[in-house]
């Protein structure tokens, strides 16, 4: 009791004192608030780890009834990555805004709604009253749309903002709906209705009330076809706010799936099949998207589509594993998910911090324009090297460790019978080789294109390295990756608890004799970190030898081009130009080109711009239906007052009419019924 008291206290005081402050005391103050309030939910979150349960009741109110605060193993979990990724992007924060410190109120609503978010994903993996989930889930809604368009200034970003805003409170409807359904039936407002809600209803109505709930926390997730929000939020937010949303907000969709799970009562094996197809869909689709696009943050953005496929696909097998009675699958399944909920928080917020050092050094995301800035920016681009290695799920780093668990899951499940079981689990295994080999071309474009080379635009100031203080939050992210990677037993066994409440035989796989796997990730972990060491020996060696040298630099031999130029390297475009033609009948490519003519041409060039075709099926067509419907009705505001004052008589008539109207068809029911 004493630390939610606490807990509340501190986060009162700061939005208090916030705007009162000068504009360096607004950001130590977040940083402090943001560590007190991590130190004080993780106190309670590592508890839950351990096996003690956290449960404290509310008295609430007549409407909401009582309120309980549970935090199990599941949240426990959850809570840990929110807190060390806001902790990261707190203090990597209070550097990058210093770009902005003449807009002094626009930083004090960006700071108190920074702490609203981290204690508002808090509070839902916390709360298990439908309404108060409720109200915590707008907040982070409300929160992380004040957040997203800091540089509201700006028409893209205000747009990208209102996209979000718009779809966040479509997925609270489909959760509002689903928590009605059960409060309707129960008459309760607690988490424990839903499931004691299923437990009477037959499987078909579990089945119906889970899939309520998946759309509503898909939209959250990013799952395609409910992904159009994220390309459009993650470029214009802030750097340390698109590693927020991308490490923990679309992973707070991930833990409401897992939560239902838990208290719904469903068939385990058709949720099972659903959550594969869609995930090896939204994985495979997310990378391909991701391949062909121009914006480094967009880029990104997409990326974090894929991944969350790749945890959707863990999920999956879990359900599968659950349904077939197969505890070893639904362990793999779940400990992979729950692993790469972790890992991508790491490696995908330190990619979006690489990305805000380039964004301040050059003002541009443009991948075509960017090149050559590995000499400028060296930490920057080892750090973006190591994340880009980690999240295309290469040894010794942390995405190999939950892939490898969910590969292995998938290999136990083709030891299982039935053709539609093996057919769906031969679909997810090509579904996860294809997501792996197309990540690795995308992040060699993107890393070579952005790092590599010389510049292939002349900027009004050499770009330079990002300073001190926003290397410490990216190089303690890099950090936390190689001990996954290196020690993946440790984190492993720290999932025994969350696991528990899947399956009661986790401890068998876990805790007594460890996992079959983790032995094989420690060995290819270790053999790989010694292979990056004997590399890095040698070339420590060559420049030991070759450093008394005298070095000299000259320009690439263009194969007798008297007038070498920058634009001679492959772009980015035309470094997946072969991938692109493959592609192009999946998504929506426009392109302009100017044709070169002459021997000695002056100018030509050739522009690609992706679109989404999901967006364009999902959502601009049912809007333009919805408009050229509502254009019909054009004619209802034609600008005469007498019309107007007509419709209000109208209207005011059938408000008396209607209820004289109902009484007299009761009337004649019963009259009908009497006869």
């Amino acid at each position: 009791m004493e630390i939610i008291i606490a807990f509340i206290v501190v986060i009162f005081l700061a939005i208090t004192l916030i705007p009162f402050l000068s504009v360096k005391w607004k950001g130590i103050i977040t940083v402090s608030t943001v560590t007190i309030i991590a130190v004080l939910s993780s106190i309670i979150a590592f508890q839950s780890l351990s096996g003690k349960n956290f449960e404290y009741l509310f008295g609430g109110s007549l409407v909401t009834g009582i309120i309980p605060v549970r935090i199990d193993a599941l949240s426990g979990w959850f809570i840990v990555i929110i807190n060390f990724t806001c902790l990261t992007a707190a203090f990597y924060g209070l550097q990058y805004m210093k770009a902005y410190r003449s807009q002094k109120s626009n930083l004090s609503l960006h700071c108190i709604c920074f702490i609203l978010v981290q204690s508002a994903l808090i509070s839902i993996c916390s709360l298990q009253n439908m309404l108060a989930f409720l109200i915590a889930w707008e907040i982070m809604a409300l929160s992380s749309f004040l957040l997203i368009i800091f540089e509201h200034y700006k028409r893209e970003t205000l747009n990208a903002g209102i996209n979000f805003l718009i779809q966040s409170h479509i997925c609270i409807m489909f959760l509002t709906l689903g928590f009605i359904w059960v409060a309707i039936y129960t008459g309760s407002y607690d988490f424990k209705a839903i499931a004691l809600f299923s437990g009477s209803n037959s499987l078909l109505t579990g089945v119906a009330l889970f899939l309520c709930f998946s759309i509503g926390f898909a939209i959250k997730a990013g799952f395609v076809p409910f992904h159009t929000w994220l390309p459009y939020a993650h470029p214009v937010a802030p750097s340390h706010i698109s590693g927020v949303m991308s490490g923990v907000i679309i992973k707070i969709g991930i833990y409401g799936m897992m939560r239902m799970l838990l208290l719904i009562r469903t068939d385990y094996l058709v949720i099972g099949y659903i959550l594969l197809f869609v995930s090896v869909v939204s994985g495979i689709y997310g990378v391909m998207l991701a391949i062909i696009q121009h914006n480094l943050k967009r880029l990104l953005a997409y990326h974090s589509i894929e991944n969350i496929g790749i945890i959707g696909i863990g999920i999956g097998l879990g359900c599968i594993g659950i349904g077939n009675g197969n505890h070893l699958l639904t362990v793999l399944g779940f400990a992979g998910a729950l692993l790469h909920t972790l890992n991508h928080s790491l490696f995908k917020s330190l990619l979006f911090y690489g990305a805000g050092n380039v964004y301040q050094s050059t003002q541009t995301m443009d991948i075509e324009k960017l090149g050559g800035l590995g000499k400028q920016m060296p930490h920057t681009s080892f750090l973006f090297l190591m994340a880009a290695l980690a999240i295309c799920g290469l040894p010794p780093f942390n995405g190999f460790v939950s892939e490898f668990l969910i590969y292995n899951g998938m290999f136990t499940g083709l030891q299982m019978s039935g053709n539609g079981l093996i057919l769906s689990i031969v679909f997810g295994i090509f579904g996860l080789a294809l997501i792996g080999g197309l990540a690795m071309l995308c992040f060699t474009k993107a890393f070579g294109s952005v790092f590599s080379g010389t510049a292939r635009h002349n900027f009004h100031h050499t770009p330079g390295e990002a300073n001190f203080g926003k290397l410490i939050p990216m190089y303690a992210v890099f950090i936390l990756i190689m001990a996954v990677g290196l020690f993946p037993k440790t984190f492993i066994t720290a999932l025994s608890e969350p696991l528990h409440l899947f399956t009661e035989h986790s401890d068998k796989y876990i805790q007594a004799a460890g996992l079959p796997v983790t032995t094989t990730m420690s060995m290819i972990g270790l053999c790989s970190a010694g292979f990056l060491g004997l590399t890095g020996l040698i070339f420590l060696l060559k420049k030991n030898m070759t450093g008394s040298k005298p070095q000299t630099v000259n320009i690439t031999w263009a194969c007798g081009y008297i007038a070498p130029t920058a634009k001679m390297q492959y772009t980015a475009s035309s470094f997946i130009r072969a991938y692109r033609k493959l592609a192009e009948p999946v998504f929506s490519i426009h392109k302009k080109k100017k044709e070169i003519q002459g021997v000695f041409p002056k100018s030509g060039g050739q522009e690609t711009h992706p679109y989404d075709k999901a967006e364009e099926w999902f959502i601009d067509y049912p809007l333009q239906l919805l408009k050229k419907f509502f254009n019909r009705f054009v004619f209802l505001q034609n600008g005469n007052l007498q019309f107007y004052i007509l419709y209000g008589v109208a209207f005011i008539t059938l408000v008396l009419i209607i209820p004289f109207a109902f009484d007299y068809i009761k009337a004649f029911i019963k009259f009908l019924n009497h006869i």
